[in-house]
């Protein structure tokens, strides 16, 4: 979602309509920057300066009802509105999903709506357990959950008096987090391999796809609906993969099972902007994540022939010029970066004459960052003869950088700031935001894919030590 975020146009949306309005305003604890990004369907409103308090307003002249986003700090949350709303948002950055909090007229349904996505975060876990059980006691537990939100909806709409907007709105987001649980069930159940679970399954199991709509204009963009497709289309083109391989274990890096996905999604979606974000959804995380540099053209060669997005053809394109820069025995791209001490360095000069992992962290993932930076103290303590080198990928904020260094307790002396993040996260492809590079003690790439959290990644670390 945020690859795609990064990606949107910068143009007004020219299709709202005339006549209404609404207000939308808030307040930013411990602000990443000075404004707020206002979108509707990945099109910029408008960008909102906040004011020496961290605080703005904005009207909508020409409100079109529906969901809009709002973006800081790289950090993005959704809130709906309708004419005649009045909505002031407070938020801490620190935390940001579970601080935000509405008030005014038109609170209480976004803030229902925050609530059922923060519940949907919460029950993650339990589903993940229920998903171990056998398929039929794991529907009856989640037919349970859903039927106790659905009654919970009811009751709000009673209460409230909610618009069918608001109605649709909810009701999908509790149907599409059932759909996507049931999606994801054969992939997460680890008593058997993935083409046992699928064996396994009744014949109504899937009945729910019957009800899918796969171009929901409504839904452009909404987390659940949006999370809920890319899950959908993996599953079925898996099933398709399955007909004529004889794999019994699923590869994500099956570059047959990779095209008959792109197949499906340009077959089955008609509205360009949640086909167009499947599409390169889709692409980026095969190459980012496979290993064979001879797959990639295949890949690109699909995704140009199917994706209308001009910015993310070209997007895809370089990444793809750039993994295959990246290829084991190859030097790192020339890229700069900054010491704590404001020193303008060649990312290739800082590495020294031992093993580096490089690793990558940002402000908009505080979690990763910790976790990452936990697991690199202890690899430094069992593997002292390999330089761990951390980076900031996704600010160019000196002081916010150093600030949040000093405030996480990260250690300074190797941990650098990109001079500029865009180019830089183009020509190391860093995405997603964990993975790591290594670089052998010569200064030459032998896994610009690693990932330190893998049950391999230490063995790959003994490898390179004994070259």
């Amino acid at each position: 979602m945020l690859c795609v975020l990064s990606l949107v146009s910068c143009e007004k949306d020219p299709k709202q309509d005339k006549g209404d309005t609404a207000y939308i305003g808030g307040e930013v604890i411990n602000p990443s920057n000075n404004y707020v990004v206002l979108l509707k369907a990945n099109s910029v409103i408008d960008t909102m300066t906040l004011d020496a308090n961290n605080r703005f307003l904005y009207k909508l002249e020409t409100l079109s009802s529906g969901l809009y986003t709002f973006s800081h700090g790289g950090e993005i949350q959704m809130v709906l509105l309708e004419p005649n709303d009045s909505i002031m948002f407070r938020l801490n950055t620190k935390d940001f999903d579970e601080s935000l909090v509405f008030t005014g007229k038109g609170a209480k349904k976004n803030n229902y709506l925050v609530n059922l996505f923060l519940k949907g975060e919460a029950e993650d876990k339990i589903i993940l357990s229920f998903s171990q059980l056998p398929v039929e006691e794991f529907e009856n537990k989640l037919d349970s959950l859903r039927e106790i939100k659905l009654n919970d909806l009811r009751e709000f709409i009673t209460k409230q008096s909610t618009s069918e907007l608001f109605n649709h709105l909810a009701e999908s987001n509790i149907n599409y987090d059932y759909y996507l649980s049931k999606e994801v069930y054969p992939f997460v159940n680890y008593a058997n391999s993935e083409r046992k679970n699928f064996e396994s399954l009744s014949d109504n199991f899937y009945d729910y796809r019957n009800h899918i709509n796969y171009n929901d204009s409504v839904l452009v963009g909404y987390f659940p609906y949006a999370s809920f497709l890319k899950h959908h289309f993996e599953n079925l083109a898996l099933t398709e993969h399955f007909k004529h391989s004889n794999d019994s274990v699923f590869s994500k890096q099956s570059l047959d099972y990779n095209l008959i996905r792109l197949d499906l999604i340009d077959s089955l979606m008609t509205n360009d902007n949640v086909k167009n974000s499947l599409l390169i959804s889709a692409a980026i995380e095969f190459v980012s994540n496979n290993k064979d540099v001879d797959n990639y053209d295949a890949i690109l060669n699909s995704f140009l022939a199917k994706s209308t997005n001009a910015r993310h053809k070209d997007y895809v394109s370089k990444i793809v010029s750039s993994l295959k820069d990246l290829k084991p025995g190859n030097p790192l791209p020339d890229v700069k970066v900054f010491d704590i001490f404001n020193n303008e360095l060649n990312l290739r000069f800082v590495l020294g004459n031992k093993p580096c992992v490089i690793f990558f962290w940002s402000q908009t993932n505080m979690m990763h960052a910790q976790e990452c930076h936990k697991k690199v103290n202890e690899l430094k303590l069992k593997y002292p003869e390999i330089t761990f080198i951390g980076i900031n990928a996704n600010n160019d904020n000196k002081d916010v950088w150093i600030k949040t260094l000093k405030k996480y307790n990260f250690e300074t002396p190797k941990e650098y700031l990109f001079k500029n993040p865009s180019e830089a996260k183009q020509a190391l492809a860093i995405y997603p935001i964990n993975k790591v590079i290594i670089v052998g003690k010569k200064g030459l790439i032998e896994n610009a894919h690693a990932n330190m959290f893998s049950i391999n990644f230490e063995e790959e670390l003994l490898g390179v030590l004994n070259q």
